[in-house]
């Protein structure tokens, strides 16, 4: 069964999954089992879909009891593949700028963000398949519209797109508290992508020691650091200062 915005039952997940429908993320009711629902979480894992497991609760209020312990929801765009997007933007006459989330989790912050970065000239916004805030209503609605027009890919981890950007002559910075240099010691006029970290726990390490520069903002009161969607705007318009 299916509605503009979720799948339910296991079944119906996965056929949608086997003929290329785009889910961004599958509630699994707690406490199931079955070959069925195994086949499904298998697929989930091979196909590297972000699922979570819930109360029948959660479950009963998105379907209204009509889900047989699984439901899906569908992202309402459709993601563009990594090599073609950097492929493009070396190939056009723009210079590009990247933008990648490291999993960011709130999706208002993350609808905020492509706002801004669609309002910027952002050439293409680079999400994780797993642990990232899904693209729905509230996304759609805070990023006003710019969902449906900036370029946005998905990847399996964020280090692999920090790689193939380098490898494409794309330098990489990262937006973080712990760099030494402020963000306007760094150049933005060159072919770049600019890294903000989740909420929580910012950039993870791993990512943080493959990028090319660290950057910060001042902070000049006694809050240590700023909600990630004005931190983005922050450094995605000195980018723009930068290059005009």
């Amino acid at each position: 069964m299916k509605n503009e915005t979720t799948i339910f039952g296991i079944r119906a997940i996965i056929e949608a999954i086997k003929s290329g429908e785009s889910i961004d993320k599958v509630f699994l009711q707690k406490g199931t089992c079955g070959e069925l629902f195994q086949e499904l979480e298998h697929l989930l894992r091979s196909e590297g879909i972000s699922s979570s497991y819930v109360p029948v609760e959660k479950l009963n209020r998105i379907s209204k009891g009509n889900h047989q312990g699984a439901v899906a929801q569908i992202s309402p765009i459709e993601f563009h593949n990594i090599d073609d997007l950097v492929l493009n933007a070396i190939e056009s006459e723009k210079t590009p700028l990247f933008l990648l989330l490291d999993q960011l989790s709130d999706v208002r912050n993350f609808g905020a963000i492509v706002r801004t970065a669609e309002c910027t000239g952002v050439t293409g916004i680079i999400i994780q398949k797993k642990g990232g805030a899904p693209i729905n209503g509230d996304t759609i609605k805070t990023s006003a519209g710019a969902i449906f027009k900036i370029p946005i890919c998905k990847v399996d981890h964020i280090k692999d797109a920090v790689y193939h950007l380098q490898s494409s002559g794309i330098k990489v910075i990262a937006a973080t508290e712990k760099a030494k240099d402020l963000l306007y010691d760094v150049s933005f006029k060159d072919p770049c992508a600019i890294i903000m970290g989740s909420e929580g726990r910012g950039i993870n390490p791993s990512v943080l020691k493959a990028v090319d520069e660290q950057a910060k903002l001042p902070i000049l009161g006694e809050i240590e650091s700023l909600n990630v969607s004005v931190a983005c705007g922050a450094f995605l318009y000195e980018a723009v200062r930068q290059r005009n």
